[in-house]
C-alpha cells in the first residue's frame, strides 16, 4: 500500500519475531506471528462497591474480585489470540469512529527511538536499529490521518481527501502456527471512488463492541489478499495525542 491505496494493517507485534517466523491461516496462508500480537495490553479496572454490613460486603466482594479476576483473564487470552469463535461479535465502524493520526512520522522524526530502545532493552533479542527498520517496513504509509463519522471514512493522503461510505462485509478469524487466533472486522465501500480502497480490514485484538484505542488498518481491493498482508500494517493513534504521549502510550504497555 506504499505509495497507493493498495494494503495497510493493523499488527504490531508486542514480541516482534525475527524475521522468517512465520504462521498461516486456516486456508494454509501464511502468516508472521506478528499478527498474533500487538503494543495494547487490554486494562480491565476492577469496581467493588461496599455496604454498612460488613459481613455481607465481604462476601459480596469476593465474589466480585473472583469474577473480576476470571473476567480480567479472559480479557487477557483474547488479547494473546486464545478465543472460542462464539465469542466473536460483529463490530461496527463506531468502535473506531474518531479523529486518527498515523504513527510513521513520529518514527521518523525519531519520537519513537525510546519506543525501541526499550524494546531491545526488555526483549535482549534485537537491537533498538533492528527494531526500528522492522517497524519502518510495518508503519509505514502516505496516509497521515483518517477520519471516522458514522459510515463515512475519510482518508487523508499527500494534502488530498478522499471520502466515502463503508458498510460491514463481516470479518475473518485467522489462526496462526503457534495455536493463537486473530480477527478482521471488514467493511466495503458502498460504491467504488476513485482514490479509495473497496475493503478496509481493522485489527486491534479485540474480539467484540468495544471502543478502540488505536488500531492497525489493511485497505486495498482485493478482499483475500488483504488477509494474507503481514509486513506493513500503519498503525493509528487519536490525533488528539502528541508523539511523547504515543511513545509513553507503548512503552507502558
Amino acid at each position: 500500500m506504499i505509495g497507493t491505496f493498495r494494503t495497510g494493517i493493523f499488527v504490531i507485534a508486542l514480541g516482534v519475531l525475527l524475521a522468517g517466523c512465520q504462521s498461516s491461516d486456516s486456508n494454509g496462508n501464511h502468516l508472521s506471528k506478528e499478527a498474533a500480537a500487538e503494543i495494547e495490553i487490554i486494562e480491565s479496572s476492577n469496581n467493588h462497591s461496599h455496604a454498612d454490613d460488613h459481613d455481607h460486603d465481604h462476601d459480596h466482594d469476593d465474589h466480585d474480585h473472583e469474577h473480576s479476576h476470571d473476567h480480567d483473564e479472559e480479557e487477557t487470552a483474547i488479547y494473546k489470540g486464545y478465543f472460542e469463535d462464539s465469542q466473536v461479535l460483529d463490530r461496527t465502524l463506531a468502535d473506531w469512529e474518531g479523529d486518527w493520526q498515523s504513527v510513521y512520522s513520529y518514527l521518523l522524526d525519531g519520537t519513537l527511538d525510546e519506543v525501541f530502545a526499550h524494546k531491545a532493552a526488555d526483549t535482549g533479542t534485537m537491537t533498538a536499529a533492528a527494531y526500528k527498520e522492522y517497524y519502518d517496513v510495518g508503519y509505514k504509509t502516505d496516509t497521515e490521518r483518517i477520519v471516522i463519522v458514522g459510515d463515512t471514512v475519510t482518508f487523508y493522503k499527500n494534502g488530498k481527501e478522499y471520502t466515502g461510505k463503508y458498510q460491514s462485509d463481516g470479518y475473518e478469524i485467522l489462526t496462526y502456527e503457534a495455536g493463537n487466533r486473530g480477527v478482521r472486522f471488514v467493511f466495503k465501500s458502498v460504491e467504488a471512488i476513485d482514490g479509495l480502497p473497496r475493503y478496509i480490514q481493522f485489527s486491534d485484538h479485540r474480539i467484540a463492541p468495544i471502543k478502540s484505542g488505536h488500531f492497525h488498518l489493511y485497505w486495498g481491493d482485493d478482499r483475500d489478499a488483504l488477509l494474507k498482508e503481514v509486513t506493513n500494517w500503519p498503525t493509528y493513534y487519536p490525533t488528539s495525542m502528541d508523539g511523547h504521549s504515543i511513545a509513553h502510550e507503548m512503552i507502558a504497555h
